[in-house]
């Protein structure tokens, strides 16, 4: 079954003067304002497109990893994943970087970091953004 996920932005004025508010439609959970400072300077209290598709990354990650090492009988106690998603102005979105430190019982480091990568290439994130380079660091903690 297909499930289709909604968010709605509003931007009102121009791009360098103007802001935004995005909100999380299909859970309602929360709204978030959007300019571009925040996006080119990296101001507080204010999200950026990069931001939320780093969260998107860091979750689907981790859910796709958890589901690999369950499968494999190795369920992991935790999973804790940052994706840092790198922008500049007039070049876009260059690329997405995994940090991932989880605990897994029973498994080795190298066991680990192939069910890492694997789980970096099948993420389906990882796979939408195929047009940059996704690059991946990760530990048992």
């Amino acid at each position: 079954m297909a499930i289709t996920s909604e968010a709605t932005t509003v931007w009102k004025g121009t791009l360098f003067e103007g802001s935004g508010e995005v909100g999380l439609d299909s859970s309602g959970l929360a709204s978030f304002p959007v300019n571009w400072k925040a996006r080119s300077e990296g101001v507080a209290n204010t999200t950026n497109p990069e931001e939320l598709l780093a969260a998107a990354h860091s979750s689907c990650f981790s859910m796709a990893l958890s589901l690999a090492l369950a499968q494999a009988g190795n369920p992991a106690e935790s999973i804790q994943t940052t994706a840092a998603v790198t922008f500049e102005a007039g070049k876009g979105v260059l690329g997405s970087h995994l940090l991932v430190s989880a605990r897994v019982p029973g498994l080795s480091e190298a066991e680990f970091e192939a069910f890492a990568n694997d789980a970096k290439a099948g993420c389906p994130i990882s796979q939408a953004l195929a047009g940059i380079p996704i690059t991946i660091e990760a530990e048992l903690a």
